[in-house]
């Protein structure tokens, strides 16, 4: 297996003097970014397996880079910053963040935290890769292929569809659904069930009209037809 990837995002070009050695020596692999909007390309051409995330970026804030990512992406991010007001903190972490190191840091503490982040990915990626007639679904990568291409999903459509393929065979109610998906204030909301299985039926089905997938049980909720969970080896 390949080293783990990981992304130091930070405008300071010491901290990429300092750590990108550091994380060499570790045995991971690197690569950088100075701004926002080049972490987030990095982030959709080299899919890093962890994120080093400074909060204050010239181009925008640290917290819009994870409140993007958090979208349609589950990788773990650290947040390494000098701000160190626990309300900055706490919003970090509420938007989704994994964990957070104050600048300045010891080499030994942000390592250890690296290590947990990743050994946390490793844990929840066991017996996750789950399939239906041409879909596959990996829920700890988070990534969905048809027909061997892969699937662009917002977050909400692929826990939607990650829900139904864990209850896969099973009749899912729409209370359970939306109690899960939106929360428990979101169990009359419908609507957005309605709205959401007809993006994934548009996105995975060979004609959405016809679905043979995603099946509707009228007036209870909807029931994933053809899954199998493929067992890790």
């Amino acid at each position: 297996m390949m080293a783990p990837l990981i992304l130091v995002v930070d405008d300071e070009a010491a901290i990429h003097r300092f750590l990108t050695p550091s994380l060499k020596a570790e045995g991971y692999r690197v690569i950088e970014a100075a701004d926002g909007a080049a972490a987030l390309r990095k982030v959709e051409q080299d899919r890093p397996d962890l994120i080093v995330l400074d909060l204050g970026l010239p181009d925008m804030d640290g917290k819009t880079v994870i409140r993007t990512l958090r979208r349609d992406c589950t990788i773990p991010i650290i947040v390494l910053s000098a701000r160190d007001r626990e309300a900055e903190k706490v919003l970090a972490l509420d938007l989704g963040a994994d964990d957070f190191v104050n600048k300045p840091f010891g080499v030994g503490e942000l390592m250890a935290r690296i290590r947990a982040a990743l050994r946390h990915r490793v844990l929840t990626a066991r017996d996750t890769v789950f399939t239906a007639g041409d879909i596959v679904i990996d829920t700890a990568a988070h990534w969905v292929q048809r027909k061997g291409v892969d699937v662009k999903l917002t977050r909400r459509e692929f826990a939607l569809l990650e829900l139904l393929f864990r209850n896969a065979g099973k009749v899912v109610t729409h209370r359970q659904l939306l109690h899960d998906i939106w929360g428990p204030a979101n169990e009359k909301d419908t609507q957005y069930l309605r709205v959401y299985i007809g993006h994934l039926r548009a996105k995975l089905e060979e004609d959405p009209a016809a679905p043979r997938l995603v099946l509707t049980e009228p007036g209870i909720g909807y029931r994933l037809a053809g899954a199998r969970h493929d067992a890790a080896t």
